[in-house]
C-alpha cells in the first residue's frame, strides 16, 4: 500500500508543479517581476512548507534530531541533487541577473549563522527570532534590489491572455495543495517503510524526510527548466534554503528549543557547508552546465556514501 501511495503522491507533485510555474509566470508578467524574484519568494516559500510542517511537528514532539536533520538534509539535497540535475539537463543557462554579485551572501551567510548558533549545542527561542528576522531582511533585499526586465522571459502565449486574479489564485492554490500534499504523502509512506527497517531518527530526518520535502523544489525546478525558465530554478533553491534556516528552524525553535549533538552531526554539517561553498563557486564562475552538475552530484555521492 505504501508503494501505491508513493507513486500517486509523485504524480500529484508533478501536476502541482506545472500549475505553480504557469501561474507564477502570469503573476510575474502582471507585476513586471523577474522570474528570479518569483522563484526566490512565492515558489520558494510554497515548496518549503513541507519542511516547515515536518520540523515543527518534530519539535512539538521533542524530536530535535529529526527537526534539525530535516533542514540540514534539505539544504544539501536542494543544492546538490536539485541544482545538480538542473545543470545536467539544461541546454542553456544565461541568467540576466548577476547571481554572484547580488545573491551570494544569501547562499553562505545563513550557514555561517547556523554554525555559530549551534556551538552551545542548542538553537534557542531567541535564536529562532533572529532566524525569522533574517527572513524579513531577505524579503526586503529582494524587492529593493531586483530591477530585472522581463523581456524574453515569459511564455508568449501568456502575454496574450487577460490576467484574472480569481483564476490565478485558484490554480496556484491547487498547485501548492497538490505539490505539498504529494510531498507529505511521499514522506509518510516512505517513513513507514524506513521505520520497519529500524532506521534512526537522525537518518530518517536527514535522508527520507529531507529528500521527500525537497521533492517540490526538485519537481518545480525541473518543470521551470523544461519551460526555459532556468533562472527561476536557481532563485527557488536560494530562496528555499534561506526559508529552511529562517522559517523552518526559526519556527521549530520557537515551539521548543532544539538540541543538537555536534560530535554526531559534524560531518553532515560539513557537507552542507561544502555544498553551499560549491554553489558559491559555481555562481562566481557561472558554471551553469554539466561540469557544475557533476561537481554538485559528486558532493551528494560523498554525503550518501559516508552516511550509509
Amino acid at each position: 500500500m505504501d508503494y501505491i501511495v508513493f507513486l500517486v503522491a509523485m504524480a500529484a507533485l508533478i501536476y502541482g508543479a506545472d500549475f505553480i510555474i504557469k501561474e507564477s509566470e502570469r503573476i510575474a508578467l502582471h507585476f513586471n517581476i523577474s522570474h528570479f524574484v518569483i522563484g526566490a519568494t512565492l515558489i520558494a516559500f510554497g515548496t518549503s512548507l513541507p519542511e516547515m510542517a515536518a520540523s515543527m511537528v518534530a519539535s512539538y514532539h521533542g524530536k530535535s534530531d529529526m527537526a534539525i536533520a530535516n533542514v540540514v538534509g534539505s539544504v544539501v539535497f536542494n543544492i546538490t541533487l536539485v541544482l545538480g540535475i538542473v545543470f545536467m539537463i539544461a541546454k542553456s543557462m544565461n541568467p540576466e541577473r548577476d547571481l554572484f554579485f547580488k545573491d551570494s551572501a544569501w547562499v553562505i551567510v545563513p550557514v555561517v549563522i547556523f554554525y555559530i548558533m549551534i556551538q552551545d549545542g542548542e538553537i534557542s527561542r531567541f535564536d529562532g527570532i533572529l532566524f525569522l528576522l533574517m527572513m524579513v531582511s531577505y524579503l526586503m533585499f529582494l524587492f529593493s534590489s531586483s530591477k530585472d526586465d522581463l523581456e524574453g522571459e515569459i511564455d508568449e502565449e501568456l502575454q496574450k491572455e487577460k490576467f484574472l486574479w480569481g483564476r490565478t489564485i485558484l490554480f496556484l492554490s491547487i498547485g501548492f495543495l497538490l505539490t505539498i500534499g504529494g510531498a507529505n504523502f511521499v514522506v509518510e509512506s516512505g517513513t513507514s517503510i524506513a521505520r520497519s527497517l529500524h532506521v534512526s531518527e537522525w537518518i530518517i530526518g536527514l535522508f527520507l524526510i529531507s529528500l521527500g520535502t525537497s521533492l517540490p523544489e526538485l519537481v518545480v525546478s525541473l518543470v521551470a527548466v523544461k519551460k526555459g525558465n532556468a533562472e527561476m530554478s536557481i532563485g527557488n533553491i536560494i530562496g528555499s534554503n534561506v526559508a529552511n534556516f529562517s522559517m523552518v528552524l526559526g519556527g521549530a525553535s520557537l515551539i521548543n528549543p532544539l538540541s543538537i549533538n555536534l560530535d554526531a552531526t559534524n560531518y553532515d554539517i560539513l557537507i552542507m557547508a561544502s555544498a553551499s561553498l560549491a554553489l558559491l563557486f559555481i555562481l562566481a564562475n557561472k558554471i551553469y552546465n554539466k561540469a557544475g552538475g557533476i561537481f554538485l552530484l559528486t558532493i551528494l555521492a560523498l554525503f550518501i556514501a559516508h552516511s550509509f
